[in-house]
């Protein structure tokens, strides 16, 4: 991207957040936000976490005001995908408002990383961000950027990066999700208008290598005219996750002309990220459901919805399984019967010539675009240290999120700390992940960590249990029995290795869940403390035993938990109370000094 689009894609994403931070805390007026906010959950108690998130962000005055925000979470059953989820939802909004749903502007987020898998469907069925895991307790809507007062979360980030959206759309529903960020630039004579029949997809600039992982689109040679920021033009057919040559074969691949592409004069591609439907599509869809009756397979909203679409469309994809990782028997006849259903339904693209994409799915990602992405920084505003007490010299590249830093702290190059507390002398290496933790005075978290402060409730009392990871580890690997788990990988030390420096038998590890997969998410490694800062403490130094080669056992009688048990068990409101507090003696003492 040249110099003069990467201005104009940085000054346009400000005046977007700046829109945004106006309606905060505010009454909106008819027609100038969304009508409706829906963000979908794997269950019903994600449902009912991010439900009290929403209250309590709409008490801080964190979003404007007069929207209905609704959550909606899948039946209880079979995993349903985020096409399911999106039908489901359907269905709700049409059981809530009925015959006035036909004039309303919604926005639907998937929350639940699960769902977006036609981003990496390879990913399991999961149901929480097991790539991310310091996202999986209060879920990736709910992920803070370091920008804003009140601190933005994914939700406004998306709400901030669509504000012009519902002026320039006729009513029906915008479906997006919340790993990705678009930003997009427009000249000021121009808009982004959602008003055709059908679906209308946002498409960007891409190189060939990022279409091969992502959605591709094949344009009407005869519409495209390359001559502005934005075109809305027909889309002859969608591409899954295809090949180079089939990018090639179906006409998909295009030729920048220097200064008007993100991809400058070279082959690029146009790659998928947000979509909309019109209400008469909206209807078609819930006749779908019922024609379905009770989904007992993941339905994906990309590759199984928009597949259809476009003239060119073929029946082909129906029998394509290679993407998924269970192989249900009812997916091919439910794909078969999507298509007849939507087959010949308009599939219009807006072209988004000035854009770009980031996806927030992992670690690696999360660290590198929070601390290191000159462009992103740049394009957000995104600042070292947010809402935090952090008396110490900056640190360059690192970032530090509603926490209490003792001035004597050190944070490295390359790190997050988030809702946290360091004591006196206490320090964070560099490449590291410091989440919702007490670290003690004198305290040092090693390179390359993930340390992840959970709350659960444990015999019918409150306790703790803090995480740790190597920042590459693989948590989803898996081996099948008990008897492999030496291909599992803790910080590169193969777990029998790891138990013998805590001094745990191989016998005794339990794995929850699932006993024929055993993986890092499943293995009950964790100790559960009394307090925030012991669980942190004792932690770190079983992370330092294995990281040094040398022993450190643990307590007899210590009771240990799974990733997945404390996701199970998690006590969501003495968590958002420990923030709550975090929020407060920040508050205070930033108003006292």
């Amino acid at each position: 991207m040249n110099q003069d689009s990467s201005r104009k894609l940085q000054t346009a994403t400000r005046e977007k957040l700046r829109k945004l931070n106006s309606l905060r805390g505010r009454q909106v007026q008819p027609g100038e936000f969304w009508d409706v906010v829906v963000v979908s959950a794997a269950d019903r108690s994600q449902k009912e976490s991010y439900e009290l998130q929403i209250r309590e962000k709409t008490d801080r005055k964190e979003l404007p005001l007069g929207v209905q925000f609704k959550v909606f979470s899948d039946p209880p059953g079979p995993k349903i995908g985020n096409g399911g989820s999106t039908l489901y939802a359907l269905q709700q909004l049409n059981d809530i408002y009925g015959e006035s749903l036909s004039r309303l502007r919604v926005i639907l987020i998937h929350a639940d990383p699960a769902y977006f898998w036609h981003r990496n469907r390879s990913s399991g069925r999961g149901g929480f961000s097991q790539r991310l895991p310091s996202a999986s307790a209060l879920g990736k809507i709910f992920m803070a950027f370091p920008l804003g007062e009140p601190i933005y979360q994914m939700l406004e980030l998306k709400l901030a990066m669509y504000v012009d959206f519902p002026s320039q759309m006729k009513p029906g529903v915008l479906v997006t999700c919340a790993d990705d960020i678009e930003l997009y630039s427009i000249s000021e004579d121009e808009s982004v208008q959602f008003d055709k029949p059908g679906f209308t997809a946002l498409a960007h600039p891409s190189p060939l290598h990022v279409g091969t992982t992502h959605g591709v689109f094949v344009l009407d040679p005869h519409e495209k005219s390359s001559s502005s920021d934005v075109e809305t033009i027909s889309c002859l057919r969608f591409l899954h996750k295809p090949s180079l040559n089939k990018m090639r074969d179906s006409g998909a691949v295009c030729k920048g002309q220097s200064g008007l592409f993100s991809v400058s004069g070279e082959e690029f591609v146009y790659t998928d990220s947000t979509y909309y439907f019109d209400f008469d599509t909206a209807k078609s869809l819930l006749n779908l459901l019922k024609e379905l009756g009770p989904l007992d397979c993941e339905i994906d909203a990309y590759g199984d919805f928009l597949q259809a679409l476009g003239s060119k469309a073929t029946i082909d994809y129906t029998n394509n399984t290679a993407n998924v990782t269970k192989e249900e028997s009812s997916l091919v006849e439910i794909r078969q019967k999507i298509f007849h259903l939507l087959k010949g339904t308009p599939l219009n693209v807006i072209l988004l010539n000035n854009s770009k994409f980031y996806h927030i799915g992992t670690t690696s990602e999360y660290l590198f675009h929070l601390t290191e992405d000159v462009a992103l920084r740049a394009e957000l505003g995104l600042l070292n240290s947010a809402f935090s007490l952090r008396e110490t010299s900056e640190t360059p590249g690192c970032c530090v999120m509603c926490s209490v830093l003792d001035p004597s702290c050190s944070v490295g190059a390359g790190s997050v700390v988030e809702f946290s507390r360091l004591g006196e002398e206490a320090s964070v290496g560099s490449g590291s992940i410091v989440s919702g933790c007490w670290v003690g005075p004198g305290l040092s978290v090693p390179d390359g960590a993930f340390m992840h402060s959970l709350c659960v409730n444990h015999q019918d009392k409150i306790r703790f249990v803090t995480v740790f990871f190597g920042i590459n580890d693989n948590l989803k690997h898996s081996v099948d029995a008990p008897a492999s788990m030496d291909e599992l990988k803790l910080c590169s030390v193969g777990l029998s290795q790891c138990l013998s420096h805590w001094e745990i038998k191989n016998e005794a590890l339990r794995f929850s869940g699932d006993a024929s997969s055993c993986n890092l998410w499943n293995a009950c490694l964790f100790p559960v403390c009394s307090d925030q800062q012991s669980s942190f403490s004792v932690s770190l130094k079983m992370l330092q035993a294995v990281l040094s080669g040398s022993t450190n056992p643990l307590p007899k009688d210590t009771k240990l938990m799974s990733v997945q048990e404390c996701l199970q068990s998690k006590n969501l409101e003495e968590m958002l109370k420990l923030r709550k507090v975090l929020y407060t003696d920040i508050t205070q003492r930033r108003f006292s000094s």
